[in-house]
């Protein structure tokens, strides 16, 4: 049995055993999370879409605070897509025109389309496949206001 001596300068010392305690479980190491797992789903028509995140400062060098950076990315109107529903753009709405997007696009969608899903490390948003308003290069292209 190691014992382990902790000592501090006018306490008495505590000798801690390298014995398991009753009762209590050793932690196991933490398991790196795919965040593509997290990841909803999108059912139908619908579209999964990871709005634009603003770059933290400005073009004149002012460092924006966290609440302006969500209020930004909540009225953001430009996305990139993750994923689609297996029926996004097919059926006769969708036979002379073909999709609109597909995974990897930056899309134009209206502020307030879609449904707002929070997920850890921010929010993703779930369109129907007739809110794509647009399709874009490159999402700073767009100004974003809130």
């Amino acid at each position: 049995m190691t014992k382990t001596t902790i000592s501090t300068n006018s306490s008495p010392k505590i000798e801690l055993t390298n014995t398991p305690l009753v009762g209590v479980k050793k932690s196991e190491p933490k398991k790196e999370k795919n965040i593509t797992a997290l990841l909803p789903k999108p059912t139908g028509w619908r579209i999964l879409v990871l709005p634009f995140k603003m770059s933290e400062k400005t073009k004149g060098g002012v460092i924006l605070n966290e609440s302006t950076l969500e209020k930004q990315q909540v009225g953001s109107q430009v996305g990139n897509v993750l994923a689609l529903g297996p029926e996004a753009y097919k059926g006769k709405r969708f036979e002379n025109s073909g999709p609109w997007c597909k995974k990897g696009d930056w899309v134009v969608f209206a502020r307030y389309a879609g449904s707002r899903i929070q997920i850890e490390g921010g929010e993703v948003r779930l369109l129907n496949d007739d809110e794509v308003l647009a399709t874009v290069e490159d999402p700073t292209d767009v100004l974003h206001q809130y």
